[in-house]
């Protein structure tokens, strides 16, 4: 399941800039197509796994033996066989050229036997449209999820509460539906896809610790990377096989890890690392939808929640992703009310980033956070450094909307500076990301007036 608060880290890019609407139409034939030489940017390998066998046993167990909730698996699930996949609606180009990427890397670096079958068939995992509206009445917190057993909404809707619906009921997976919003990004559709797609075949569960895996709430990164790919093929390891307890699996791991990873034989044993219920809650309360806080109460309640999570990060010692998740959160939280407090704390949050081997597109999102606080106040210099620290990331950030951002942050200064001619190719250049990372144009010509905005005010608080 994909938590709604991905729209507040990848598709609204910048913590003072308004989300964006989304699109006029409800139906997913009616998104906009961006332009060909951008569907590339999806289709790139992923980061590689970097981690010891030992850490991917204990990480892997952790990830198939329980669920977001923390309710326990009794035992592992996988499809057995070759497993089909495809829309059971008609999709936009942009997604079947995103499903049709990610079933091409699945196969070849997971190793999965998984076939894209036409809208005449009925796959094992159908994958169906709706609107945000619909999909938020079913599972409130999702922007995304999939359903085992069923086929299409109308089923979920009519089955809801059934035992053959419940995954920790099931003995082996036979077909399951993944449910997307019609009225959404490109991008948003496309981020979607990777995580349900990733958990209709493999994990259920998210941890917040894994910093290389979009098996994890934080949502900074979109696309299934080494360390997911290499999940879900000791997932699919002919060792191993539907029904099997933990204790069975565990004691299979280390020869499949030998065999799948070599590289990963030699490195540090693991230590508990389990993340408390309460950080979970109060760092996704400091992130949740502003739509659904109590009126009057939530930017206050935000606030609240991510000093709670940052006080829990500090005790528990962490030095690792969730340390800078939390102070991410505080900087958010804050950025309406006190731009200064939120620029300290985005400036913590990107140095605990930074210092991590694989934090770099989280640190590259929290640049840009600071660049646009930076736009406003009129450090123009400082919103010009923060956006080139992020460049280095892109490639395996492969987030459209993160790099059209950063491309209109640099227009609005070079607009500032009177650099008409350079701020205008700035803005082509980011157009098509633009259109692909928010949508209709009229979501991608909203963000960039946001930005201007916010140039025009920092450009009065230097005086200019």
């Amino acid at each position: 399941m994909r938590k709604t608060l991905a729209a507040l880290v990848l598709t609204t890019a910048c913590a003072p800039l308004a989300e964006p609407a989304t699109m006029a139409s409800g139906t997913a034939a009616a998104l906009p197509q961006p332009a060909p030489d951008l569907l590339p940017v999806t289709r790139a390998a992923g980061l590689p796994a970097g981690r010891s066998n030992a850490e991917m046993a204990a990480d892997f167990l952790d990830l198939e033996f329980q669920m977001e909730s923390g309710r326990r698996l009794p035992r592992l699930t996988r499809f057995e066989g070759p497993v089909t996949i495809g829309f059971t609606d008609a999709a936009p180009e942009t997604a079947q050229a995103d499903l049709a990427a990610l079933v091409r890397r699945i196969r070849t670096e997971a190793g999965i036997d998984l076939r894209l079958v036409g809208a005449s068939d009925l796959p094992q995992i159908a994958i169906a449209f709706s609107t945000r509206a619909d999909l938020r009445q079913l599972v409130p917190t999702a922007a995304c999820f999939v359903v085992p057993g069923v086929t299409s909404l109308a089923e979920y809707r009519a089955r809801r509460g059934a035992a053959a619906l419940d995954w920790s009921q099931m003995t082996f997976r036979s077909r399951a539906a993944i449910f997307l919003p019609a009225d959404t990004s490109p991008q948003e559709m496309r981020d979607c896809l990777h995580e349900e797609v990733a958990q209709a075949l493999g994990p259920l569960n998210d941890l917040y610790r894994l910093p290389d895996s979009v098996f994890n709430d934080d949502n900074f990164l979109s696309v299934l990377t080494g360390f997911d790919m290499l999940v879900l093929r000791i997932h699919y390891a002919p060792e191993l096989a539907s029904g099997m307890t933990e204790a069975e699996v565990a004691a299979r791991l280390p020869a499949i890890l030998a065999r799948l990873n070599p590289a990963g034989q030699t490195g540090p044993a693991p230590v508990p690392r389990d993340t408390p219920r309460a950080w979970i809650a109060a760092v996704e309360q400091a992130l949740g939808p502003a739509d659904r806080a109590p009126p009057g109460r939530g930017q206050d309640d935000r606030v609240t929640a991510a000093r709670r999570a940052l006080a829990l990060a500090q005790a528990q010692g962490w030095h690792d992703s969730r340390l800078g998740l939390a102070w991410f959160a505080l900087g958010r939280a804050l950025t309406p009310s006190d731009p200064t407090q939120a620029e300290s704390a985005y400036v913590a949050a990107h140095a605990a980033y930074a210092q991590l081997p694989d934090g770099g597109i989280h640190a590259a999102h929290v640049a840009m956070q600071l660049a646009a606080l930076d736009l406003g106040l009129g450090k123009f210099d400082a919103a010009l450094a923060w956006t080139a620290s992020a460049r280095p990331a892109l490639a395996a950030a492969r987030s459209p909307a993160l790099e059209a951002t950063l491309l209109l942050i640099d227009a609005a200064v070079a607009e500032v500076r009177g650099e008409t001619a350079r701020a205008a190719a700035l803005r082509l250049d980011s157009a098509a990301l633009a259109r692909y990372g928010f949508g209709a144009p009229g979501n991608a010509a909203r963000r960039e007036v946001e930005i201007a905005r916010l140039a025009a005010k920092g450009q009065q608080a230097a005086g200019g």
